[in-house]
């Protein structure tokens, strides 16, 4: 997820047209690093509820940027990996 989390995040700072949620992204992209570094340490220790809500709120900032699409989705596929359903 760490990889994924790094990429979006540069292509995000790369980004130039302005973003009305670009704030919100940034703040749930730190997050997501943050729970990055956890899973590496002790996955058990993981916030299945804050990874989620962070992908959702980065969906709904981000969704709509085509450029952005690729390392969205990648982060999408690291946070779905990592919670399970049900």
């Amino acid at each position: 997820m760490a990889r994924a989390v790094a990429r979006l995040s540069a292509e995000l700072a790369e980004y130039r047209p302005t973003l009305p949620d670009r704030a919100v992204a940034e703040d749930e992209l730190a997050a997501l690093a943050g729970q990055a570094r956890v899973a590496q340490l002790s996955p058990v220790l993981l916030d299945m509820d804050a990874l989620r809500t962070s992908l959702l709120l980065l969906v709904a900032a981000l969704g709509s940027v085509s450029a952005l699409a690729k390392p969205l989705d990648a982060v999408r596929r690291e946070v779905e990996d990592l919670t399970p359903t049900g």
